[in-house]
């Protein structure tokens, strides 16, 4: 018997957005339609209003829904069926149909592209709409895009979703649109687009800050050589990897500490009115991921869940997570885009993977925000890439055809292999062992500007940032933080001007020793921050919108990692506008 058709009455209102985006898609009625939208924006709900529009006037008879995971085709069906939808989440290739009860499956980007004449049959034998959910993925190899084309050019509609529209390779995405710009290079075109941005102005995501940890880290090379590195400095691209594995260690004191710290954070935001708030730690291979659990049952006296692979019973474990009030949740691959978990707020990116379409992703898993207020917290080893990458939070990216990459981390085909095989890139692992590492608050990062100087771990100065209020809005943040700041550096005025006070010596006074390159790229911080912050209170522009503009007149990289030249040239620009 044929299912039920689905009554648009009972759906739930629609944000502002997916309106918007609805009516533009039912003004079109075209055949391709890409949305994109930043990650807890409500893609999921737009989609299935779409398909339920299509099928209640008949332009389809059968809906198919194309997901990244196993578990987010149990989480697409379960959506679908509150709102009349029935979409089988069991359909394997063997089966070749669905059941008559049903309005369609879900089905993996791998399935498709083990059995694509399998699902173009099915996508024949009914008028079809098409939904691929994070389309991104079907560049992933040419098999799984090849597939989805082959599969899926029969639709009568096809919807593509993703929060994130960018890959790190130039390999085309299957029914995406791309257009030659005026430097010659393709890039992708959406339909809608609803960044984050828009949300968090909107109060749809949460304001995420970033609070990035450095410190001394030492390692033993395989020539026997032992080299010490503070994160975060200047350093090879060689340096920083192994700086940086080094600190992830988790015989190191590094991660311990940055736990401590994280669960710190945790506890204020439950204290604060967010009861259930969860954190989760994304690691780099499943022995990792085993050793954070067992520091975190150390630092919480709670057992952590873990989930380390696409494997039977890791749907279950995250759904349990989600619905209980457990403090913390350990994942190598399985918590990735799209699982909805919408109480984590607070995240340790504990791995090495550093592609902007992967942190975008792993971040995208703090910004759901459930009511006014909510923040997120993420800690991050204080890597430039990585700071580059947490400044430029609210930047709208297409996906660009032909451009030379900047590969730094993993690229997407290393972090695929690591994945699947579940262990750290054994290469690196041989060029050095891990011998220490010390952890401290370098800098608090949040809507592009840098907050705070160093701090060491477990000092009342980390537990200023810490305890920063849990419930605020994105202009009480800039707030805090400013007058944090204001406070930190008053208080390092007075030690200095105790310590002038003290009756010198009968030894001669000491030169005046010169600031060390990191003390003055964190006093230029500090003085462009004021700077900015002064043009925001006079024009009301935000200060990200200022970096911005500077980062626009004067080049180079975020603040976070700029050159003392890059600030310098900044402040002096900064003082004309």
């Amino acid at each position: 018997m044929a299912p039920r058709l689905p009554a648009l009455e009972t759906f739930p209102p629609l944000r502002a957005w997916q309106r918007k985006a609805m009516v533009e898609y039912l003004r079109r009625r075209t055949e391709d339609f890409t949305a994109v939208a930043t990650p807890g924006a409500g893609k999921t709900t737009f989609a299935l209003r779409i398909a339920a529009e299509l099928l209640v006037d008949g332009t389809v008879e059968a809906v198919t829904v194309v997901a990244p995971t196993e578990h987010l085709k149990t989480q697409w069906a379960q959506a679908a069926a509150r709102v009349g939808i029935q979409l089988d989440s069991a359909f394997r290739n063997a089966d070749l149909h669905s059941a008559a009860d049903f309005h369609g499956a879900v089905v993996t980007y791998a399935q498709v592209g083990m059995a694509p004449q399998v699902h173009r049959r099915r996508t024949m034998t009914r008028r079809t709409l098409v939904i691929l959910d994070e389309i991104h993925h079907a560049g992933d190899s040419r098999s799984w895009g090849d597939g989805v084309k082959n599969a899926f050019e029969p639709a009568v509609r096809r919807l593509m979703l993703t929060g994130t529209p960018f890959r790190s390779d130039d390999n085309p995405i299957p029914f995406v649109t791309y257009e030659r710009g005026g430097d010659g290079l393709l890039r992708s075109r959406a339909d809608s687009v609803y960044g984050y941005s828009d949300a968090l102005r909107d109060g749809v995501v949460r304001p995420v800050l970033f609070l990035a940890y450095s410190g001394e880290t030492r390692w033993r090379t395989n020539a026997g050589d032992e080299l010490a590195a503070r994160l975060g400095e200047p350093m090879t691209q060689d340096l920083i990897a192994q700086a940086w594995r080094t600190a992830l260690d988790p015989a190191g004191d590094w991660m311990p500490q940055v736990l401590r710290a994280a669960d710190a954070r945790l506890t204020v935001l439950r204290n604060a009115g967010m009861a259930d708030a969860g954190g989760l730690i994304i690691a780099s291979d499943q022995q990792n991921a085993r050793s954070y659990a067992k520091l975190i049952e150390q630092v919480t006296g709670e057992k952590a869940t873990v989930v380390l692979s696409d494997d039977q019973g890791a749907s279950a474990r995250i759904a349990t997570f989600a619905a209980s009030e457990q403090r913390w949740l350990v994942a190598v691959r399985m918590v990735s885009e799209g699982v909805d978990i919408p109480r984590l707020a607070v995240g340790v990116y504990a791995t090495s993977a550093s592609t902007p379409l992967y942190f975008a992703q792993a971040i995208g898993r703090f910004v759901r925000a459930r009511r006014p207020g909510e923040t997120a917290s993420v800690f991050v080893p204080s890597v430039p890439h990585l700071l580059g990458l947490a400044s430029e939070m609210e930047a709208e990216r297409d996906h660009v055809l032909g451009k030379p990459k900047d590969r730094e981390g993993f690229d997407d085909d290393l972090l695929e292999r690591a994945q699947r095989d579940e262990q750290a890139s054994g290469e690196l692992e041989k060029r050095f062992t891990a011998l220490s590492a010390t952890a401290e608050l370098d800098q608090v990062i949040f809507d592009g500007a840098s907050f705070g100087t160093a701090a060491q771990a477990g000092t009342p100065e980390e537990e200023e940032y810490l305890g920063l209020p849990g419930l605020l809005t994105a202009d009480q943040v800039s707030l805090l933080l400013t007058k944090r700041q204001a406070d930190q550096l008053a208080a390092q005025r007075r030690r200095t001007a105790v310590q002038a006070a003290e009756p010198a010596a009968a030894a001669p006074a000491a030169p005046a020793v010169p600031l060390s390159a990191a003390q003055r790229r964190v006093a230029l911080r500090r003085q462009l921050n004021a700077l900015v912050a002064a043009r925001h209170h006079r024009t009301g522009l935000p200060h990200g919108k200022i970096h911005a503009e500077l980062r626009r007149l004067c080049g180079g990289p975020p603040s976070a990692q700029a050159t003392i030249e890059q600030l310098e040239e900044r402040i002096a620009t900064v003082q004309t506008l």
